[in-house]
């Protein structure tokens, strides 16, 4: 799994003009990516490094400081843009592989007490996002101990 994680002031997610999930007050935002062999340790690998990444004010994690985060799948973390001008997505798990995934992420980061707004899956979605600074982060599961 991947997740490119952001420091925001604000975020929201939109769907046909809907507000969907919105970040309460200062948080994450959380961009969520599946592969084909991602599985429910690669959720949980992320959902810790997520919940504890000190990035936030004074150097301190989402649950040292109860902050919310925003959690938006984003199959596009898997394109691969190596070849030629049009990006393929076949590394991108299909949605039955990668929903209950995406679901996973959201459920363990409320299981360790953090308010979790989340996109709609599957939809065309607006996401917006004030950064609070340079800290936007790259995560992968395969990288992470």
């Amino acid at each position: 799994m991947r997740a490119v994680v952001t420091r925001c002031r604000s975020a929201r997610v939109e769907v046909a003009g809907e507000l969907v999930g919105e970040l309460p007050r200062p948080g994450l935002l959380a961009l969520v990516g599946v592969t084909h062999d991602d599985n429910d340790a690669e959720a949980a690998k992320l959902v810790r490094k997520i919940a504890e990444l000190r990035i936030l004010e004074g150097e301190r994690s989402a649950v040292d400081l109860d902050a919310p985060v925003l959690v938006v799948s984003q199959f596009t973390l898997y394109g691969d843009a190596r070849k030629g001008r049009r990006p393929s997505w076949s590394n991108a798990a299909p949605g039955p592989v990668s929903e209950p995934l995406i679901d996973a992420v959201v459920t363990g980061l409320r299981a360790r007490g953090l308010h979790v707004e989340t996109g709609r899956f599957g939809a065309m979605m607006r996401v917006h996002s004030d950064n609070d600074g340079p800290f936007t982060i790259l995560l992968d599961t395969a990288e992470i101990a």
